[in-house]
């Protein structure tokens, strides 16, 4: 618990050095840093998923990788499954569940709408929710709600990371660099 407040507070610097009056001014300062950290992650990904032209979503540096539309339909599986953790719900749909999507428009509509899934569970977030245990997906024990949206902050930011590498190679800048 103590790990989870330091990063808690740790966001909510980093929100209040950015500038932003409302993190600042925010009477629930964990929840409004959680808020912010994943509107940036979202961001970052859902534009990932426009910017990319359809015939790159197929592109994977190397064999034993995933395409770039793979990695955007695992990380909408991987949403509904960290973001339900946090919602306190069954998952609606598997981790793998978008992977085999074959469009563009498919895996833009599932991260869309695997995105607004955990905007729903940090609708109402407050600090003392966030604070309340949970059961964590994919067998991790219990833990504080705010540890599932914060291990689903990371695992997006991850795969960005990897989105970014896959538009560089393709002579593309990336959302976070425009």
């Amino acid at each position: 618990m103590r790990t989870i407040s330091v990063m808690m507070l740790a966001m909510s610097v980093a929100g209040a050095g950015s500038g932003s009056a409302q993190s600042m001014a925010s009477a629930q300062p964990h929840a409004q840093a959680l808020r912010t950290a994943w509107d940036g992650a979202k961001k970052n990904i859902v534009e990932s998923s426009t910017i990319m032209e359809e015939a790159n979503y197929a592109f994977k540096p190397v064999e034993t990788v995933r395409t770039f539309g793979q990695i955007l339909g695992h990380v909408a599986g991987a949403n509904y499954v960290f973001c339900s953790a946090a919602k306190g719900e069954k998952p609606p749909h598997a981790e793998d569940a978008f992977e085999k999507l074959a469009t563009k428009a498919e895996i833009v509509m599932a991260v869309a709408d695997s995105m607004a899934y955990c905007d729903s569970a940090l609708a109402g977030a407050t600090d003392a929710k966030l604070a309340e245990t949970i059961d964590m997906p994919f067998g991790m024990g219990k833990a504080p709600r705010a540890s599932a949206v914060m291990m689903n902050v990371g695992h997006l930011n991850e795969h960005y990371g990897n989105l970014v590498t896959y538009f560089r190679i393709k002579g593309i800048v990336p959302p976070s660099s425009r």
